[in-house]
């Protein structure tokens, strides 16, 4: 899964796939909810997801949650772990989740051996950046109808991207209140919200699978641009 994660970027080659294959792993199987890694935590190990839903957040006051981000198959996102020692974050799954651990000292040997591929990593962290700015804009400006939509279009092309999704249709395991969690939104106000996107007949959203049925207007209602994604096929 890291290294279709990567390939969406750029391509890699035969010597960088096999590098990576050959990294030492540990496998864990989590349940939902439950944390991999807890803000304060100094991990020497890196925590990829191979199957399953993540999210990362922060407990405010009166046991409130921020969601900064949700995390598909493919993604590494304590990766800044590297170099940031202290995570000012936790790490938990949505959903029962497999995540392969690659400890840190053999990422950082992997990234000495293999330049191209150490830039690829710092270019993921970027693309961070790039989401947590789109995401930013849309809390601060965008109407509860305009973020859900930019999520979803969001998320969409995400596991498109990695070989998720296909036809208009992709998981999406998200309950309506960590859509309120992420976006800074009432639970009331999403469930209203999706039931207006419902009946313009824009998606569908059962059984943890989400339907676009007219992705162009779904795009314009969000003014959703792929291009701060980065993928190798947007740019």
């Amino acid at each position: 899964m890291l290294i279709r994660k990567l390939e969406s970027i750029a391509p890699l080659s035969d010597e960088e796939r096999e590098a990576i294959h050959g990294l030492p792993t540990k496998i864990r199987t989590l349940q939902a909810g439950q944390n991999i890694v807890h803000e304060g935590d100094k991990p020497s190990q890196c925590c990829l997801i191979v199957e399953g839903w993540a999210c990362r957040f922060k407990i405010l006051g009166e046991g409130r949650r921020q969601i900064f981000s949700f995390h598909i198959p493919g993604d590494t996102p304590d990766l800044q772990s590297l170099h940031l020692h202290t995570m000012d974050h936790s790490l938990a799954t949505i959903t029962e989740a497999t995540v392969v651990l690659i400890p840190h000292d053999r990422m950082m040997d992997l990234t000495m051996r293999f330049p191209r591929v150490g830039a690829l990593l710092w270019r993921d962290t970027l693309i961070d950046a790039a989401i947590f700015r789109e995401w930013m804009a849309g809390i601060g400006r965008k109407s509860a109808f305009g973020r859900i939509a930019h999520l979803f279009c969001e998320m969409y092309v995400k596991l498109e991207a990695v070989g998720l999704a296909g036809d208009n249709r992709c998981p999406l395991p998200i309950t309506q209140a960590e859509l309120g969690d992420a976006l800074g939104l009432t639970t009331v106000h999403v469930n209203r919200t999706l039931q207006a996107m419902r009946g313009q007949g824009l998606i569908t959203l059962r059984g943890n699978t989400l339907v676009v049925h007219a992705w162009k207007e779904l795009c314009q209602s969000s003014e959703f641009d792929p291009a701060y994604l980065h993928l190798a096929k947007t740019g």
